[in-house]
């Protein structure tokens, strides 16, 4: 398949239902083992693009809390190492997402909470059960007075099999991990999004951002399909972590 050079619009909304009906989905799978993830043929859209569409369970809990611990490197500059270091050493007490804050891009990835892809020919919804109810969007290209927002702006395109997705325009103040990597307000953020199989998933994170790293990194997250349903998630109401956060 060529590549397709035309652009997607990608929002992404965190709610607190699925619009979608998990069971069905999985049902469609075929052969293996009816508790784990099906691995039939990967589905297509009626464009020959394969169809996202499902809940996806992240799998990604050890880079969210530690991404240098899972084995990942960061190269992070002098200035940013003295940040995560302090943060670290504090055991991760002022993490913003502790605090009901959204985790921003590309944490929303490695969060233990599902999400939702919805997917038509001309736009890409993602839709978290965790965040703070937050969403992103955009059209053809990034907008050139970009704002500093939680999520940013970000656009998508395919790749052959692959839908790539830039987002720019964060702002600086949620963390990367639970360890606490910094990131400047310049962070750029790419995902490259393929779905391996009918039930699996991979996702290549890069992340450039030169005030903070002497170099663009990676790092690669393994979603599958999720059997359940997404479900209420309401951190604002009722928030009980923050005072057990001694730190030091």
């Amino acid at each position: 398949m060529q590549s397709t050079v035309r652009h997607l619009t990608i929002a992404v909304v965190a709610v607190a239902a699925t619009l979608l009906t998990s069971s069905a989905v999985w049902a469609q799978g075929r052969g293996g083992d009816p508790n784990l993830p099906p691995s039939g043929p990967t589905p297509r859209a009626a464009d020959g693009h394969p169809d996202l569409t499902g809940n996806w369970q992240p799998n990604a809990i050890r880079q969210n809390v530690d991404m240098i611990g899972a084995g990942v490197e960061v190269p992070m500059l002098p200035e940013a190492r003295a940040i995560y270091d302090k943060r670290k050493a504090a055991l991760g007490r002022e993490d913003p997402e502790a605090r009901c804050l959204p985790p921003g891009v590309p944490r929303m990835s490695t969060t233990p909470y599902p999400w939702s892809f919805i997917q038509t020919p001309k736009e890409i919804v993602i839709v978290y059960e965790g965040g703070a109810h937050v969403w992103r969007k955009d059209g053809r290209s990034h907008d050139p007075k970009v704002e500093q927002t939680w999520l940013g702006d970000s656009i998508g395109h395919w790749e052959g099999d692959s839908l790539v997705v830039e987002t720019v325009g964060q702002n600086d103040i949620t963390w990367i991990d639970a360890a606490g990597i910094p990131h400047s307000t310049d962070m750029k953020v790419t995902e490259r999004i393929t779905r391996t199989d009918f039930g699996h998933m991979e996702i290549v994170h890069t992340i450039e951002d030169s005030k903070t790293f002497s170099r663009p990194w990676t790092f690669t997250t393994k979603p599958t399909l999720l059997k359940g349903e997404l479900i209420e998630y309401i951190c604002q109401e009722n928030n009980k972590d923050v005072e057990h956060l001694v730190g030091k």
